[in-house]
């Protein structure tokens, strides 16, 4: 059972595409593209695209080019909206890179392409690599985005100033959770017809938020047929995770050299706060975990405004942190 929990914490990941809902005072022309579109102006960002090998990446860009670039990581059936909200604070200090990982969001790849984490990891190097984003990055992902972005701490250690891991996913022993012990109810979690994403909101979420009407059901629709890609992406991972164990993912995370911040909410249903005590144990330079009373699953959404001011903080500590590996500059 602990070798499959590894790859159920990752599909437990932000099953919430698109849920950024500040910022949408009655807009003239009520449609969710309208107001996404809205929200990243807003958060002072701006669509872009990027061809890399396979994948052709969208992606939100913002902030000063010249100051040090944060990459933020979606979850599993999220998009690079779920950020928005963070993002807002992260602009006017920082050059932001928000991307839809493939089978999510606006980017476009092949029907071929193998969502395995892995896989995952590489393409995204590929894109920061093909943007010119590499040096001194810091990286953040929220729950699939958090193994992601572990991953990638650790493989490219030597470019990682720091990382940030919001309710992540993970191999995890010690757990509560009945998405993580038992995988195939991971099914369950995919909103594939009308009704559904109240179910899976009051999973994620401790108190979701009031949606009007047209959103939610502009919201439902845009998961029900987002549905056969998550479905894709589950069933892939599913039959993967017999190969990994605590013992692997452990091995990843004592590889991790940046400075390291954790932040998770109490009450998350999906990935349980319970499971802190063994992610920490393997990081060498992790700060103090920062957990959140009366937050779910997705604390860049339900506490925005102190996930915000906590990164902050902790960027402007970690930016001050020498990484032994990097090359020196002649």
């Amino acid at each position: 059972m602990m070798q499959r929990n590894f790859w159920a914490a990752l599909i437990c990941g932000s099953l919430l595409a698109g849920l950024s809902l500040s910022a949408m005072a009655a807009p003239s022309a009520p449609t969710l593209a309208t107001i996404l579109q809205e929200e990243r102006a807003w958060a002072g960002l701006q669509t872009r695209r990027l061809q890399v090998g396979e994948v052709n990446w969208a992606y939100s860009e913002g902030g000063n080019p010249a100051a040090p670039t944060v990459l933020l990581v979606h979850g599993l059936a999220g998009s690079r909206d779920n950020w928005n909200r963070v993002a807002r604070a992260l602009t006017p200090y920082y050059h932001v890179i928000i991307p839809d990982l493939p089978f999510h969001g606006d980017t476009q790849n092949p029907e071929t392409f193998d969502p395995q984490l892995p896989n995952l990891t590489e393409q995204l190097r590929r894109f920061v690599e093909a943007g010119r984003w590499q040096k001194q990055l810091h990286v953040a992902g929220h729950s699939l985005g958090g193994g992601i972005a572990a991953l990638y701490a650790a493989l490219y250690f030597q470019d990682t100033q720091s990382l940030l891991l919001v309710d992540s996913a993970g191999v995890y022993a010690q757990t509560q959770s009945p998405y993580l012990k038992d995988m195939t109810k991971l099914r369950e979690l995919v909103v594939a017809k009308p009704g559904d994403l109240q179910r899976v909101l009051s999973l994620a979420m401790q108190q979701p938020p009031f949606l009007p009407q047209f959103l939610r059901d502009a919201q439902e629709s845009a998961m029900i047929q987002q549905a056969p890609r998550t479905r894709k992406v589950i069933e892939r991972m599913i039959e993967l995770g017999r190969f990994y164990t605590p013992d692997s993912f452990g091995t990843v995370l004592r590889t991790i050299e940046a400075p390291t911040q954790i932040i998770w909410g109490q009450q998350d249903k999906l990935i349980d706060a319970g499971v802190l005590p063994e992610l920490t144990q393997h990081l060498k330079n992790e700060q103090p975990p920062v957990v959140l009373p009366q937050v779910g699953h997705t604390p860049i959404l339900e506490a925005d405004q102190l996930v915000a001011a906590r990164y902050l903080a902790f960027l402007r500590q970690s930016q001050a942190w020498t990484n032994p590996f990097t090359p020196k500059t002649p």
